[in-house]
């Protein structure tokens, strides 16, 4: 247990993020334009006021064709963890087959979405990212665009977000192995799929709101509820191990507020809601699936290894240094967002 002890510590000291707020990724930004018929534009820009720093926070602006000068005042407010700037434009040319963007996107490591509405009722919809923050605006959008974008965007989430990985390698570790043991976790990992699916929804909807800072804190609590469930013996032992499907329908509620929390602080497309919701919870899936499959390969390399996995099964101290690496990290974060609760 000592030597797993230590294996744990050193793991967790590399994955540790080196500042706060990286375990999980910032709401990305949102710049919506409405195209008038003469040429005025409308803006509405929005962004986290938490961003990494003073340059970074100036280097985050909308990217507009040379000839839209500004019309009258910038009006800015601050919406809960939000700033919103509105303001008018005017461009000469108009928008049509032209680079509209946000730069500052690399220097802040977030994304953006952009939506445009056209004078003739036509809309767009796309997720810029820091190798592409700018999109020439093509005469007729489509829903595949929309769908593509946010099933990107779904997958980035969930790679970007340690925390979630770590509680997904927690229910693989904590489903039982045996027969019968792939449909296990099939069924486990689909409960929580359900669970994160349904409060994902209705927080991006606006239907459920939930203030950031507690769910962020409850999110990783429930990582390190499921550290110590494992390290107690979690690992095929108690009821929590023989029901695991119980224990991931109820934490992925919680997951899914986590989830949905950045698409609502972005928004959605109006006419593509249902796209764009499904194509983000399919991106969210593909990228869990990758990474459970990316874990039972790794574990099936270790057990083939002469003298490792004898029996078919991992030395005790190689099966726990995860899960103590894991309750480090949890506890780190617990501790780190706590701060985000106090007046």
């Amino acid at each position: 247990v000592q030597a797993a002890l230590r294996l744990a510590l050193c793991v967790a000291a590399a994955l540790a993020p080196p500042g706060p707020g990286l375990a999980h990724p910032m709401a990305p930004a949102l710049l919506e334009l409405r195209a008038l018929e003469d040429g005025q534009v409308e803006v509405r820009f929005k962004r986290t006021r938490f961003l990494r720093s003073r340059a970074g926070a100036e280097a985050l602006i909308p990217l507009l064709p040379e000839d839209c000068a500004v019309q009258g005042a910038i009006r800015s407010t601050v919406e809960g963890t939000v700033r919103v700037d509105r303001y008018r434009v005017r461009c000469e040319a108009g928008l049509v087959g032209r680079e509209v963007g946000v730069g500052g996107l690399a220097e802040n490591r977030i994304d953006a979405l952009l939506r445009v509405e056209l004078p003739d009722g036509r809309s767009l919809q796309r997720v810029l990212r820091a190798d592409r923050p700018t999109l020439e605006l093509p005469p007729r959008p489509s829903a595949v665009d929309v769908l593509l974008s946010y099933l990107d965007m779904g997958v980035r989430h969930i790679f970007s977000g340690l925390d979630h990985l770590l509680f997904v390698l927690g229910l693989v570790l904590l489903v039982r192995r045996g027969p019968g043991y792939l449909r296990r976790l099939l069924v486990t990992l689909s409960a929580f799929t359900l669970g994160h699916c349904v409060t994902l929804s209705l927080a991006a909807l606006g239907w459920m709101r939930v203030p950031g800072p507690p769910i962020e804190f409850a999110i990783a609590l429930s990582v390190l509820l499921l550290a110590v469930e494992l390290a107690r013996g979690g690992i095929g032992g108690t009821r929590e191990a023989r029901l695991p499907w119980l224990l991931a329908a109820s934490f992925g509620l919680l997951h899914g507020l986590g989830f949905g929390g950045a698409l609502l602080e972005a928004g959605l497309p109006e006419q593509d809601v249902g796209v764009a919701l499904l194509s983000f919870n399919l991106g969210i899936e593909a990228g869990q699936v990758l990474f459970v499959a990316a874990v039972l390969a790794a574990g099936a390399c270790l057990r083939a290894l002469p003298g490792v996995g004898a029996g078919g099964r991992l030395p005790d101290p190689m099966v726990r240094a995860p899960v103590y690496a894991m309750g480090v990290l949890a506890a780190f974060w617990c501790l780190e967002r706590a701060r985000g609760l106090l007046p």
